[in-house]
């Protein structure tokens, strides 16, 4: 797993028009490179906004959408159009806009399909079977990038602390009783999201501050599941400067204005 590098900016507004402008870039290279991109998104306040950004970017354009794979990295287990859903909120902010191929939307199942929450984990999981080239021999594709958001618990996706999916090897696990409403979720799990190339966690506020802090330490995976966020090639933490506040000066930080 690569050393997490971190970058702090200004303000929310500040980051999430920065890893807009991030993302664009790195989906760009990863077509350019292979001709496709794995893209994994993520929920919550900067994540949406972050979206709102690409949709607003005139570089934009510079990817070509239907040859990108979305998918999620965590999914509220509700009927589908439901406002609390990530999917919701990505579409609205931003894939209603762009010209994506369907069957390259991966989707997390809600109830409404019919399914159960470990139907519908499991359904995922053979999606991402299906999308894995042969030659990397995984359980899933090795995403170009994963977003991910952080609580101030530190969890990552829906990976809280001291729950059993933080020990789980499935790729992909139903949630129950979660800290966090609603309490059914769909969420990879560790060794998928270490998996992916690069991954950057996503954070604003003094709230998070202090899971921040311990997600950049020698903390175990079970009292702070971000501590396991990484990428296999890079990993970001990309933080305001509220969330940044904590962390200890020994650690490399690259700052913007």
């Amino acid at each position: 797993m690569s050393v997490p590098i971190v970058i702090t900016h200004r303000d929310a507004d500040v980051l999430a028009k920065a890893v807009a402008a991030r993302v664009i870039v790195r989906v760009v290279d990863a077509q350019s490179a292979k001709g496709s991109a794995h893209l994994v998104l993520t929920g919550g306040t900067v994540g949406i906004a972050t979206l709102a950004e690409i949709a607003a970017s005139p570089a934009r354009d510079a990817v070509d959408w239907r040859k990108v794979d979305i998918w999620w990295g965590d999914e509220r287990f509700l009927p589908d159009g439901d406002p609390e859903r990530n999917e919701t909120g990505a579409r609205e902010a931003l894939l209603d806009q762009l010209d994506l191929d369907p069957e390259r939307v991966h989707v997390m199942r809600g109830p409404d399909s019919g399914m159960t929450a470990e139907e519908s984990a499991e359904a995922y999981a053979e999606e991402l079977r299906k999308a894995a080239p042969p030659e990397e021999h995984g359980p899933a594709p090795a995403f170009d990038l994963m977003m991910l958001g952080m609580g101030p618990d530190g969890h990552v996706a829906s990976l809280f602390p001291g729950m059993p999916a933080l020990h789980d090897t499935r790729p992909v696990v139903a949630v129950h009783d979660s800290p966090k409403p609603p309490p059914t979720r769909i969420s990879l799990t560790l060794p998928v999201i270490q998996g992916a190339r690069e991954v950057w966690v996503i954070a604003a506020g003094e709230e998070k501050a202090e899971a921040v802090r311990l997600a950049l330490s020698d903390s175990g995976t079970m009292q702070v599941p971000a501590a396991g966020a990484r990428g296999s090639r890079n990993t970001l933490f990309l933080l305001d400067r509220a969330a940044a506040s904590k962390i200890p000066s020994s650690l490399s930080r690259i700052s913007s204005p």
